[in-house]
């Protein structure tokens, strides 16, 4: 397995933006981890060319389950291909909370990934109400069921934990809480698809940043990172890169 950083810029960058992709390219000619960005979708295009012949894989951070039609402001996993993307983002908490997206709604969405060659990082993770329920496997459980198509492989799909509560607030859950989950998600990917569950990444996405990834990275069955804020700019990103690389 390969482990893998991914960056998610959300609703950040405009073309000068594009100096920092190059940046963080170049800071890594020959990296031990894969690397991955997901710009806004205006920006697509231009990051690919930006990074031919890189090592830096760009993806995006949405697509609509249907290849195409009369759907005003979307765009299809074809379409995120088109312009370069390898991979993309479904089922983030901020789609799932403010465009309502169900887990089946997540789950068609990875189908149409898988049939437009993409890579489907499926985000999962519970809120604080949950935590503190006491529900939080089971949310996991509910979700990695109803997001996760039967078709998912090592080779199509990533998973990213995203405690929803440590999402941009600068709060990190616990190794033992990180290492519970990640623990819980490969036993529950083993018993449906087996051993070819044992490649399927698992990152862990909330609040990641140079002064912490390296005891993250630490915890079992982390795989990587997907990281938000602390990808946009190369000095903050590096390091993270670097903290995976030294795992390896």
């Amino acid at each position: 397995m390969r482990k893998l950083v991914a960056g998610n810029w959300k609703m950040n960058g405009t073309r000068a933006a594009l100096d920092d992709l190059r940046a963080i390219a170049a800071a890594h000619p020959s990296p031990q981890v894969d690397l991955l960005i997901c710009p806004p979708a205006t920006l697509l295009a231009a990051a690919s060319s930006a990074t031919e012949g890189t090592p830096l894989y760009i993806g995006g951070q949405d697509c609509h389950a249907a290849p195409s039609g009369a759907h005003t402001g979307d765009i299809s996993a074809p379409m995120l291909a088109d312009c370069g993307a390898t991979a993309v983002i479904l089922g983030h908490s901020e789609r799932r909370e403010n465009h309502h997206e169900t887990n089946g709604l997540v789950r068609d969405k990875a189908l149409a990934a898988f049939d437009a060659g993409l890579t489907a990082i499926i985000c999962i993770g519970e809120t604080l109400a949950q935590r503190e329920a006491g529900d939080t496997l089971d949310v996991i459980r509910d979700q990695l069921d109803g997001s996760l198509p039967d078709t998912a492989t090592a080779a199509n799909s990533v998973i990213a934990y995203e405690p929803v509560w440590a999402i941009g607030t600068g709060k990190v859950a616990s190794l033992d809480q990180i290492g519970e989950v990640h623990d819980f998600i490969r036993e529950n990917i083993t018993a449906r698809f087996g051993d070819a569950a044992s490649g399927l990444r698992l990152l862990y996405g909330g609040s990641v940043k140079p002064g912490n990834a390296a005891e993250i990275f630490g915890v079992s069955n982390v795989d990587g990172a997907l990281v938000g804020g602390a990808s946009l700019k190369e000095v903050d990103f590096s390091p993270i890169i670097k903290a995976l690389e030294g795992t390896i």
